[in-house]
């Protein structure tokens, strides 16, 4: 049975994709927009990073919207767009020279936030794994994608999908047990 949380994301992407307009579209960012700044952030984006692309890839969904051809496949569609949208970037930034100029400590602000996922377990777990590995794990356990949807952003079979999952599982499993978890 599915969740009310979920029925109601299927309902407004399918009032999306009936009549896009902007008071569709902008239901659909309330639910999507957060989901997608996750999917940045898990990536090691920084959080004005992650708005960038999270908007980036909304328009594309706004624009392209009407391409889809089976809706079934709506969350698999955009979080493919999002991976693309990643790559892209990280390509981008790959062909720039990084120069900084900063001294240390002139620019720290007092009382900002803390970055969430900063020092947390989760990275050091994640590094145990392949970028391959990892991201699978984070569509699958962050993003909640089932087989099939992530079968169809990394264009493999399915099957692959659920054996390399199986893997990673197996990989953690040693990894904690060798108790490096701390």
């Amino acid at each position: 049975m599915q969740s009310t949380e979920a029925t109601h994301e299927g309902q407004v992407v399918a009032n999306f994709l009936t009549s896009p307009g902007e008071n569709t579209f902008a239901a659909l960012f309330r639910i999507l927009a957060p989901q997608l700044v996750s999917f940045f952030r898990v990536r090691r984006c920084e959080s004005a990073l992650a708005e960038d692309l999270t908007q980036e890839v909304m328009l594309s969904v706004f624009r392209q919207g009407h391409t889809l051809r089976d809706r079934e496949f709506f969350r698999a569609w955009v979080f493919r767009i999002a991976r693309n949208a990643l790559l892209q970037h990280q390509r981008r930034e790959g062909r720039q020279v990084q120069t900084t100029g900063l001294t240390p400590g002139v620019h720290e602000t007092r009382g900002a936030t803390m970055d969430p996922l900063a020092g947390s377990r989760f990275a050091e777990w994640m590094s145990v794994l392949s970028d391959e590995e990892s991201q699978m794990m984070m569509f699958r356990y962050v993003e909640g994608l089932e087989y099939h949807e992530i079968a169809t952003v990394l264009s493999i079979p399915q099957g692959t999908v659920q054996w390399k999952l199986h893997s990673c599982r197996k990989k953690l499993a040693v990894f904690w047990k060798e108790g490096s978890i701390g």
